[in-house]
């Protein structure tokens, strides 16, 4: 019943994935509130994967913080755009930081095409910009018909 409960905590409002719960990295842990954005993608019957290599690490608020919101924009991405029949979110201890990979394999776009147009928004652009600013990293990697990846790595020093 843990995918009933998750459901009733988030929700898809016009394609934009929100957590109706209080997002609590204390009692869930990162990964167990960002599986709660997927709900919305598994009621539409897509297969949702996770690697959680990273056991042990502690993640800084603040990063967490961070990285939940790149998975939530990256997630309603997935939602409104792919028609992805599976994704694969993945979270990984790496040389003094921590990464999170969203992989799925949906239509894909061209980066150059669509990001920031007016059609499509920012919300990749504006969380790029703040990776960026906490010292991390944001690679974007999609083609037509070859899915998407988007890999956030984050700093823990």
């Amino acid at each position: 019943m843990k995918n009933a409960s998750a459901l009733s905590e988030a929700t898809a409002v016009r394609g934009i994935i929100t957590d109706r719960g209080p997002v609590d990295f204390h009692a869930l842990g990162l990964a167990g509130c960002i599986d709660r954005l997927a709900a919305p993608l598994r009621q539409q019957g897509t297969t949702v994967l996770w690697e959680t290599p990273h056991h042990g690490v502690e993640v800084p608020a603040g990063c967490a913080s961070l990285l939940y919101h790149a998975a939530q924009e990256a997630l309603s991405n997935t939602y409104k755009y792919a028609r992805a029949s599976e994704i694969t979110v993945r979270l990984a201890a790496v040389n003094h930081g921590i990464r999170l990979t969203v992989t799925d394999d949906g239509v894909g776009f061209d980066r150059k095409a669509r990001t920031g147009s007016s059609q499509h928004g920012f919300g990749l652009l504006l969380m790029s910009i703040a990776v960026e600013e906490a010292g991390g990293t944001t690679t974007i990697d999609s083609a037509p018909g070859q899915g998407t990846c988007l890999t956030v790595t984050l700093p823990l020093d």
